[in-house]
C-alpha cells in the first residue's frame, strides 16, 4: 500500500494514523474530518470544558507536533461517498481522495427527538462547537432541562449543578439505565441525581417544545410542562454510516466487520461506527461508543490493514467510566439487567460499591461506584474468563 485514507478525524482515526507511522508505513496518509478542528478529546465536553474549567486547547488529543505524522490533512471536509471499485473517498466538494486502504472512523451522530422545532436554546452535545455554544448559554444562569439520564445527560446535569444552576432531568424509563443495570442499580443512579439537588422525573416522555423566539417550556405526554431556558437532549446516538450507503459494505447499526475489524478487502473500521463479533464473549456482536474502545480499536484496525490475512482478532474487555458529581462510575465487560447480580464490595447506601454480573456461570461484567482498584481487578478476571463463583470467592477474600 502506498496510500491510506483515514475517514474521521476522531480519537479512533488519530490513533490509527499514529499506529501507521509507528509501524513503519511511509506512504501518503490522508486524515479526513468533517469538523474544522484537529482531533480532540470528547469526555471533557460534558465535564471540564462545559464547566468552564478548561479551554478548547486543553482538549487536543495530540500534544506532539503533527509534522511527525506527515499527514495529508483534510479538515472541515465531509466524506459523502466511498467508491470501493475506484478506491476513492469522495468529499463534499467533489474532490476524490485515492487510497489503497481505508479506515472508517466516522463515529456517531446524536439522535434528535421527533418534531423538535428549530428554536434557539435546544441542543445536542457531540462536538466541540456544541459544547462551547451550550457553555455560553450557561453563563446566563438559565433553568436547564436535560432529556435523557444516560451517561451524557447525567454528566451534563452534574456539570450544570456544579455551576449552581437549577436542573431537571427527564427520563422516559422507570429509572436511569434500567435496561442495562436493572431497577435496583438504576435506582441508585437516580438517587445520585436527587442527592445533589436535581429534579429527576422518570417515566417522563417528551411531547414537544414551546417558545416564541427561543425555547421556553418542555411539554410532556402526560399534559404537564416544565419551564426551560436551555434544553440538552441526550437520547442516544446512531453510527455515522449514511455516507457509506451504496458502497457495498454491510451496514447494520454500524459497519459490520469480522473479528479483526475488517469490513472488506482493504477496508477496516474503528470506534463508535464499528460492529464486530468479540471472541472474548463467544462471538457476541457488539458496537461500543466509549473512549477506551475507540483508542484500542483504532490501533487494532490500523494493524489489521497493514498485516492483511495474518491479522489477529480484536477481543477487548469493554471499559466505560463516567464522572458524576463526586462519584466515579466505571463498568467493565458486559452488564445486563437479566444477569446474575451481586454486590461484592461496599454498599448501595454509601454509594461506594462494586456489583458483579454473571452469565452462564462466567463473570462477564462489573459496575463500580468510586471503587476503581477493585473494578480493574475484575477487568483482568473477565479477560481470563474467570467463573462467576471464582469472582465471588475473590470478593469474599478481600472483604
Amino acid at each position: 500500500m502506498r496510500a491510506i485514507a483515514v475517514v474521521g478525524a476522531s480519537l479512533a482515526g488519530l490513533r490509527a494514523c499514529e499506529t501507521f507511522r509507528r509501524e513503519g508505513f511511509d506512504g501518503r496518509l490522508s486524515l479526513i474530518g468533517a469538523e474544522p478542528h484537529l482531533p480532540y478529546d470528547r469526555p471533557p465536553l460534558s465535564k471540564e470544558l462545559l464547566a468552564g474549567e478548561w479551554e478548547p486547547d486543553q482538549t487536543w488529543l495530540r500534544k506532539q507536533p503533527y509534522d511527525e505524522l506527515r499527514l495529508d490533512l483534510r479538515l472541515g471536509r465531509r466524506a459523502v461517498r466511498l467508491d470501493r471499485d475506484g478506491r476513492t473517498v469522495v468529499l463534499d466538494d467533489g474532490e476524490r481522495v485515492d487510497f489503497d486502504g481505508v479506515v472508517i472512523a466516522t463515529g456517531s451522530t446524536p439522535r434528535q427527538l421527533p418534531g423538535t422545532p428549530p428554536l434557539p436554546g435546544i441542543f445536542t452535545l457531540r462536538t466541540l462547537d456544541d459544547c462551547l455554544a451550550i457553555r455560553a448559554e450557561l453563563e446566563r444562569g438559565p433553568r436547564v432541562v436535560v432529556v435523557g439520564a444516560g451517561f451524557i445527560g447525567s454528566e451534563v446535569a452534574s456539570t450544570c449543578r456544579g455551576r449552581g444552576l437549577d436542573v431537571t432531568v427527564l427520563e422516559a424509563l422507570p429509572v436511569p439505565l434500567v435496561r442495562g443495570l436493572g431497577p435496583v442499580l438504576g435506582g441508585v443512579l437516580g438517587d445520585l441525581h436527587r442527592d445533589h439537588g436535581v429534579e429527576l422525573r422518570c417515566d417522563a416522555v417528551v411531547a414537544g417544545f414551546d417558545g416564541s423566539e427561543r425555547v421556553e417550556r418542555v411539554r410532556l405526554a402526560d399534559g404537564s410542562s416544565i419551564a426551560a431556558d436551555v434544553v440538552v437532549v441526550g437520547v442516544g446516538v446512531f453510527p455515522e454510516t449514511r455516507w457509506l450507503e451504496g458502497s457495498g459494505l454491510t451496514l447494520d447499526d454500524g459497519v459490520v466487520c469480522d473479528t479483526t475489524c475488517r469490513a472488506a478487502p482493504g477496508v477496516v473500521a474503528a470506534g463508535d461506527v464499528t460492529r464486530w463479533p468479540n471472541p472474548l464473549f463467544d462471538g457476541e456482536v457488539m458496537r461500543l461508543e466509549h473512549w477506551t474502545n475507540a483508542t484500542e480499536q483504532g490501533v487494532h484496525a490500523a494493524r489489521t490493514l497493514l498485516t492483511g490475512d495474518d491479522a489477529e482478532s480484536f477481543a477487548p474487555v469493554p471499559f466505560v467510566w463516567s464522572d458524576q458529581y463526586d462519584t466515579k462510575i466505571q463498568t467493565v465487560g458486559l452488564v445486563g439487567a437479566d444477569d446474575e447480580i451481586e454486590i461484592a464490595h461496599g454498599s448501595l447506601e454509601e454509594r461506594r460499591f462494586v456489583a458483579l454480573f454473571g452469565r452462564g456461570g462466567r463473570l462477564t461484567g462489573a459496575l463500580g461506584f468510586s471503587r476503581p482498584r477493585q473494578v480493574m481487578q475484575y477487568r483482568r478476571m473477565i479477560a481470563e474468563r474467570a467463573s462467576y463463583d471464582a469472582a465471588l470467592v475473590h470478593a469474599r477474600a478481600e472483604a
